[in-house]
């Protein structure tokens, strides 16, 4: 596994920024690798638990529907809000729950399901850390059914293992039909390192550190450095190339989607990334719409669940309905036209 696949905040003096107001994302704690003696790659063994509306899950799922896994790598999805005060267990706490009702739809989701994987029916990713010692409650986490260990949950790491490791996993997808994320060309593994680099701190992490920051500064230096990359990414594209390295879909790509595919409907409003949409970027919003259409893509993901889980959790928990104009969305994502020109 390269050292590099994952890009990580860096953690001097986190509690005393988080105390000033900067958001600072936490390292994930299990670093297990597919192809690791304990954990071979075979069909039908491991086990994604997720939830649609986070971007980080978003990644795997992207890399489980683009490669073909969708019938070797089984699948739980967790309802886009957390618990409330009122949980026996507390708030903030990712809950598997079908029937739980979605205040947007007045229903529940149907992606949503219990847990399945560990035979214990567990309602929270909580009480599968817990069940290996371990307080982390996060998701993405990737497990494997045969020893009931958890092997990783950092969605970098599982992307690049998924796509190393997808013939020996079961893919249905050809060869010649599948794309390869992180390509063996030393000079396209050097770009896809730099764009994740970029993406990450800038747009991925950038998102959060502009919405969930509550000191100005901080939340003005994040909405610049977001800003200024979509024009540097917008620039790119600008040469005709289709996809971020040039004629292939890779995991470079797969990277910057979530946030993406979330800013338009999304982050323009909660994350008070307000300065202009990707319809904004004619080359983006082209890039968007054809990653939209790439085979898995648009089943990887439910602005459903974004919307109820970002604004769900929001001071007064009421969902917006937009936007409307153009189009709504996602249906706007099937056509590369609207952008501006």
């Amino acid at each position: 596994m390269s050292k590099t696949t994952s890009t990580q905040e860096d953690q001097t003096k986190a509690q005393e920024r988080r105390a000033k107001g900067e958001f600072v994302r936490g390292v994930s704690g299990f670093r297990h690798a597919i192809g690791d003696a304990d954990f071979p790659p075979e069909p039908g063994r491991y086990h994604l638990f997720v939830a649609l509306n986070c971007p980080w899950c978003h990644r795997v799922t992207l890399a489980r529907n683009a490669l073909g896994l969708q019938n070797a790598i089984t699948l739980d999805v967790a309802f886009p809000n957390r618990t409330g005060d009122d949980d026996p267990e507390g708030p903030n706490l990712w809950e598997f729950a079908p029937d739980r009702i979605a205040s947007l739809t007045n229903a529940p989701l149907p992606e949503c399901t219990p847990e399945t994987a560990t035979g214990k029916s567990f309602r929270l990713s909580k009480d599968i850390y817990r069940a290996e010692g371990s307080d982390e409650q996060s998701v993405p986490i990737l497990y494997d059914k045969r020893t009931s260990r958890i092997v990783n949950n950092e969605s970098a790491e599982i992307i690049r293992m998924l796509d190393t490791h997808a013939d020996p996993l079961g893919s249905t997808t050809p060869t010649s039909k599948r794309p390869r994320l992180y390509p063996d060309d030393p000079e396209i593994r050097q770009n896809i390192e730099e764009l994740n680099t970029l993406i990450y701190t800038t747009i991925n992490n950038g998102a959060y550190k502009a919405g969930f920051s509550s000191d100005q500064a901080i939340y003005a230096k994040a909405f610049e450095a977001y800003f200024d990359t979509l024009s540097t990414l917008e620039a790119r594209l600008s040469d005709g190339r289709p996809f971020l390295t040039g004629q292939q879909f890779t995991e470079a790509d797969l990277r910057l989607f979530p946030t993406l595919y979330r800013h338009d409907p999304v982050y323009y409003l909660r994350m008070k990334l307000n300065g202009a949409r990707i319809l904004d970027y004619p080359h983006l919003w082209g890039w968007l719409c054809r990653t939209y259409a790439l085979s898995g893509v648009a089943d990887a993901g439910s602005l459903i669940h974004c919307r109820q889980g970002y604004f769900g959790r929001s001071w007064n928990g009421v969902v917006p309905l937009g936007p409307i104009t153009p189009m709504s969305y996602p249906d706007a994502y099937n056509h590369p036209d609207l952008a501006r020109t």
